[in-house]
C-alpha cells in the first residue's frame, strides 16, 4: 500500500462498558445516538468479549493482540510490567505511523508508553503510586490543584452525585479536547494511529447535571437475578463475596447508580460527536478506521451482582463498532455480526485493514477475515476468586474451581442467563462437550484442577463476610502529592529488570 493510501486508525475505548449499553441493542433506557448512528455506518460484533475481563489484564490483551495466557501474570495479581511483545503502537509506528494515545493505559511503569510517539495521560487519580498524572496537571493550571476527588465518591463504589466542578474540567470533556487537539496537530505527511481511552463510566459515579436530567423522567430499568442466584448462600465462593457489596443497596440506590452510570456513558457518546466532527471537518472521516470497543463491562446488580470479573454478559460481554474507510467492502455497512470476537483481535483486525503485516507475536484473529473461531476461552483470577469460561457461540460454561462448580446457559434462548442448564438431563450432552473445551484450555497452574482427565477443582472455602477497615479506593486530596506508598516498585519513567522499553 503507498504511504500517501494509508489510512489512518482511531481506536476509542471506555471503561466498564459492556456491550449490552447500546440503544442499538435494544436497550430499554441508554441513550447512545452517536454509537448508533456509528453502528448503521459500519459493523457490529455481537458476540463480542473480553477475555480478562479486569481493567489491567484486558488493556494488556488490546495492546498485544495476545490472551492472557501469553501476557502472566494473571488477572488479580500485582500489576504486571509492559509486555515486550509488540505492541498495537509500535507495530503501526514501525510501518511509518504517528500514535498518539489520550486517557487511561493501566500499565507499569505508569508513563511507559507502550510504543506510541507520546501520551497524554489520566489515571483515575493514583498520585498515591508517584504518578505524575496529565489531567490533574490540567487542573492545578486551572486553580484547581487536588480537587479531582473532592466530590467525595469513590472510584470502585456506587454512591452518586453530580460533577462537582465546571462542566468543562469534567475528565471526559478535557480527553475529547486533548484528542481534538492532538488529531488537529499531526504531522499531514503521514497517517496516524490516535487511541482515545476514556476512564468513564468506570465509578466514581460523577456525572454531568444535565445527563442526569436527561434520565430523570425516565423509569430506569432494574436488573434481572437469575433462578440460579435466588439463593446467595448457594452461590460458589467468589460470588458469595461479590454478592455482599450489592446486599447492602436499596432499590432506591440501585436505580441512582444505573441512572448515574448511564448518564456517564451518554456524556461519552455525546462527546464522540466532537471527534468525529473534528475529523470531518479536517477531510479525513473517510479515510479513518474507526473502532469503538470497552475493556469490560459492569454487573450493574444484574444477579446482585456488581463491578467486573465475572464472566456473565453484563461484565464479560463488550461493545465493539467497526467501521472501515470508505469504499471498503471488508466492513459491511449497518451490519451485525454474530461471529466470537475478543480484544486480542482488535489489533490484527486494525493492521489488517490499514495492509500492515501483523506480528508472528500475535494470536488473536482479525475480525474481517475467515476463518471463524469456533470457541472461546476467558479467564480470571486465582485461588478463592478463580473462575474461566468457555462459549461455543450458542453455548456458554462458567467454571468455578473453587467447590468444582460448573454453569451452563443457553445463549439463544436465555440471553439474560437466567437459567442455569448445568444438572439438566436434556443438556448433558451440551455440557460434556463444552467440559471437554474447557478443559483442552486450561494451563499452568489450572492443571491442578483436572484428575484423570475431570474436573475436580479445589477444596470449597466457607464464606465468612469481612468488616471493611477502611475506604481503600477512595480518593483525598492530591495537593500537594503525597509519598508514594510502594515504595518497592520503580519511579515513573523508569525501566526495571523485567521491562523491555518499546517505546
Amino acid at each position: 500500500m503507498a504511504p500517501e493510501s494509508k489510512p489512518n486508525v482511531l481506536l476509542i475505548t471506555a471503561d466498564h462498558w459492556s456491550g449490552l449499553l447500546l440503544g442499538v441493542e435494544g436497550h430499554p433506557c441508554i441513550q447512545t445516538p452517536t454509537l448508533d448512528d456509528l453502528a448503521r455506518s459500519g459493523t457490529r460484533f455481537t458476540r463480542a468479549y473480553s477475555e480478562a475481563p479486569v481493567c489491567v489484564a484486558a488493556r494488556r490483551n488490546l495492546m498485544t493482540g495476545c490472551s492472557q495466557r501469553y501476557n502472566d501474570p494473571r488477572p488479580g495479581q500485582e500489576t504486571p510490567a509492559a509486555a515486550p511483545q509488540p505492541t498495537l503502537a509500535q507495530t503501526f509506528r514501525d510501518a511509518g505511523y504517528q500514535a498518539y494515545a489520550v486517557g487511561k493505559l493501566d500499565v507499569h511503569p505508569q508513563r511507559n508508553r507502550l510504543g506510541f510517539d507520546d501520551v497524554i495521560l489520566s489515571e483515575e487519580g493514583r498520585v498515591q503510586d508517584g504518578l505524575v498524572d496529565d489531567y490533574e496537571m490540567y487542573l492545578a493550571e486551572q486553580g484547581l490543584a487536588g480537587q479531582y476527588f473532592t466530590h467525595g465518591m469513590s472510584n470502585n463504589q456506587y454512591v452518586t452525585r453530580p460533577w462537582h466542578l465546571a462542566e468543562e474540567h469534567h475528565v471526559t470533556n478535557w480527553a475529547t479536547r486533548e484528542m481534538v487537539r492532538t488529531i488537529k496537530r499531526c504531522d499531514p505527511t503521514r497517517p496516524a494511529l490516535w487511541y482515545l481511552s476514556y476512564v468513564h463510566p468506570h465509578p466514581p459515579l460523577v456525572p454531568l447535571e444535565v445527563y442526569l436530567d436527561m434520565y430523570r423522567e425516565m423509569q430506569i430499568d432494574m436488573p434481572a437475578v437469575g433462578a440460579w442466584a435466588a439463593d446467595p448462600d448457594s452461590l460458589p465462593y467468589s460470588l458469595r463475596k461479590a454478592r455482599a457489596h450489592g446486599e447492602l443497596m436499596s432499590d432506591h440506590q440501585m436505580r441512582a447508580a444505573r441512572r448515574a452510570f448511564y448518564a456517564l456513558c451518554t456524556h461519552i457518546d455525546h462527546q464522540l460527536r466532537v471527534i468525529m466532527g473534528t475529523l470531518r471537518e479536517h477531510g479525513m472521516l473517510d479515510n479513518t478506521i474507526i473502532l469503538f470497543s470497552a475493556d469490560h463491562g459492569d454487573m450493574l446488580g444484574k444477579h446482585g451482582l456488581w463491578r467486573k470479573q465475572v464472566h456473565y454478559e453484563e461484565s464479560a460481554r463488550v461493545p465493539m463498532i467497526l467501521l472501515g474507510v470508505a469504499g471498503d467492502s471488508r466492513v459491511a455497512s449497518d451490519h451485525a455480526d454474530d461471529r466470537l470476537v475478543e480484544l486480542q483481535d482488535v489489533m490484527p483486525t486494525l493492521l489488517d485493514l490499514a495492509g500492515i503485516d501483523i506480528p508472528s507475536s500475535v494470536c488473536g484473529q482479525s475480525m474481517v477475515a475467515s476463518p471463524r473461531r469456533q470457541h472461546l476461552f476467558c479467564e480470571h483470577g486465582e485461588g478463592g476468586y478463580a473462575t474461566r469460561m468457555v462459549h461455543d457461540g450458542r453455548f456458554k460454561l462458567i467454571y468455578y474451581p473453587t467447590g468444582n462448580r460448573l454453569q451452563l446457559f443457553d445463549m439463544v434462548d436465555d440471553p439474560e442467563e437466567l437459567a442455569d442448564l448445568s444438572m439438566s438431563a436434556e443438556h448433558a450432552a451440551h455440557k460434556g462437550r463444552m467440559t471437554e473445551i474447557l478443559i483442552s484450555e486450561l494451563y499452568g497452574s489450572d492443571l491442578e484442577f483436572i484428575q484423570h482427565g475431570q474436573l475436580t477443582g479445589v477444596a470449597d472455602i466457607t464464606y465468612e463476610p469481612e468488616a471493611e477497615r477502611g475506604l481503600r479506593t477512595q480518593r483525598g486530596g492530591h495537593w500537594p502529592p503525597p509519598p508514594s506508598l510502594h515504595p518497592d516498585k520503580p519511579l515513573p519513567g523508569c525501566i526495571d529488570n523485567q521491562t523491555k522499553d518499546i517505546s
